[in-house]
């Protein structure tokens, strides 16, 4: 258990109802969230070799059984059929109701588990912007999504100011998984307890509220905006929305009591401004989660609208379009016209000596530290074309020569350690390898 003083702040709060809501049924669950552009959840738990049981919580996430597996592993993880995520944290997500289309800004995006959630809601079309300011976790946060095979991805490495200021009022979906103080991750990072004070409270309400404001100038008129947290504190979670609310009048609360897990907020967690705390949602111990608080906000249709002067794709510094070398654009030319026919007429940008496919059609002017956007086709070398990881993890299953593993075939679990296997059905040449239709790479 944590301090004492959460426990009497929590105790205070709840009074007797303090011993059922930390109440956990069972020990630590772990959970996968199946990936959307893979396949359908019911075609996952079909095909997977693992045991698994329905989340409470989302549709596309399951609860695993056996308590000493290692999905990380699994070929299917490396394939990106699959993310490893707490159960409860599937659910902010699929609170923001994104359709394909959309502009969508994952604003805290690091690891990539709700990243992914809303790339595949997006199934390819539309924009989604993912975003994280530590360096190191937005290396992640890349290569997480490049597992997952998302095609339609912006990533930045940037402070949620820079981003705001170069996507005023443009987004019709935000989702904001504040960094917060991690109390409900108690029971599963002890590193969580002996990182708690109060100063990291205070720290974390005043970040969460910058972020808020930040993350309010770039939603659209009538967008919608999802705040969450895992953490049970009053400052980060009610607190902060009643004075968000109160500091934004053009903003309305959602209710969210109709969506089937989890409880009502508090209302003696919001401090001195007013809520209809029981529009939000919290997620106890008791439910089957670590704890998880969401509000549901919605911009008003006539809020003032910002223009936005953007950029356009494959332009360089100054707007200038790079010079394409015509021997390597005939070398992806051909090797897309032999492995990848769907790709080949598509659009294509050059950064340096590269290709992107799918580069976002809408960029901004302003300079932004940009890890990705679109898809790495690979590059071209002395008149021959060198494809790159990114092409095979999102088109794959489009190739034309492709060797099919299976999850029973040996060559998979030694393919995955990095050892050559005999080609079975490939021929020479690239070729995309396969676990049951899911890529695994190229070779």
């Amino acid at each position: 258990m944590p301090g004492e003083y959460f426990e009497a702040r929590e105790r205070a709060l709840l009074g007797t109802r303090y011993d059922v809501l930390y109440a956990a049924p069972c020990a630590v669950r772990r959970g996968v969230t199946v990936n959307g552009l893979r396949c359908a959840p019911q075609e996952f738990a079909a095909a997977v070799d693992f045991g698994l049981e329905p989340s409470p919580f989302c549709d596309a996430a399951f609860l695993l059984t056996d308590p000493q597996l290692r999905p990380g592993r699994h070929a299917y993880h490396h394939a990106g059929v699959f993310y490893v995520q707490e159960p409860s944290a599937s659910v902010p997500a699929g609170l923001l109701g994104v359709r394909p289309g959309e502009r969508v800004l994952d604003l805290c995006a690091a690891p990539g588990g709700k990243t992914s959630q809303l790339a595949a809601a997006l199934r390819g079309e539309g924009l989604l912007v993912a975003n994280e300011y530590v360096a190191a976790r937005a290396g992640v946060l890349k290569s997480n999504l490049e597992r997952m095979g998302v095609t339609n991805a912006l990533v930045l490495n940037e402070s949620t100011a820079r981003v705001a200021a170069a996507f005023p009022a443009f987004f019709d979906k935000v989702l904001v998984d504040a960094p917060c103080s991690g109390e409900g991750m108690f029971r599963k990072e002890s590193v969580a307890v002996t990182q708690y004070d109060q100063p990291l409270l205070d720290r974390c309400a005043a970040l969460g509220a910058e972020i808020l404001e930040n993350a309010a100038a770039m939603l659209a008129p009538g967008g919608i905006l999802v705040y969450s947290t895992c953490t049970f504190a009053p400052g980060e979670d009610e607190g902060q929305i009643a004075a968000f609310l109160a500091r934004h009048p053009e903003f309305t609360l959602c209710d969210l009591s109709g969506c089937g897990f989890g409880q009502p907020g508090e209302a003696n967690r919001t401090g001195d401004d007013p809520l209809q705390a029981e529009y939000c949602r919290r997620i106890w111990p008791c439910d089957g989660g670590e704890g998880h608080f969401m509000a549901k906000l919605q911009k008003a249709a006539d809020a003032p609208a910002v223009e936005l002067p953007r950029g356009k794709n494959g332009k360089g510094k100054g707007g200038k379009t790079p010079r394409v070398d015509a021997k390597a654009l005939q070398a992806w030319q051909s090797f897309a016209k032999e492995l990848f026919p769907t790709l080949a007429g598509q659009p294509i940008a050059v950064v340096g000596d590269g290709f992107l496919l799918e580069p976002p059609a809408l960029l901004p002017a302003a300079k932004l530290h940009v890890l990705r956007a679109g898809v790495p086709a690979g590059r071209a070398a002395k008149g021959r074309f060198e494809p790159a990881h990114a092409l095979f993890m999102a088109y794959g299953a489009q190739c034309t020569n492709c060797e099919e593993l299976t999850l029973a075939d040996p060559r998979t679990a030694a393919w995955l350690r990095g050892e050559e296997i005999e080609a079975q059905t490939a021929q020479n040449g690239w070729c995309a390898v396969l676990v049951d239709g899911f890529p695994l790479g190229g070779g």
